[in-house]
């Protein structure tokens, strides 16, 4: 049994059908997963994968920009 990462649902994946960073779906809730472990398996819903940008906040915690995992700037 494998629980999603979005909606909590059990489901069936074999673990030996599928290798670390595969992507699959929710088949109740349609969520984009990745497998992120295979023993034991675990799934991360795409949205909580690290994107490699980077925020740089004021005072405040006000956001103006960043740069992404390339290093380009972008608003």
């Amino acid at each position: 049994m494998t629980i999603c990462a979005g909606c909590h649902a059990d489901f069936d994946i074999d673990e030996f059908d599928v290798d670390r960073g595969d992507e699959l779906s929710c088949p109740e809730c349609g969520a984009n997963l990745e497998v992120v472990g295979v023993a034991p398996l675990e799934l991360a819903a795409e949205a909580d994968r690290d994107t490699g940008a980077i925020e740089f906040g004021d005072d405040n915690g006000a956001f103006g920009g960043g740069v992404d995992g390339d290093g380009d700037e972008f608003d």
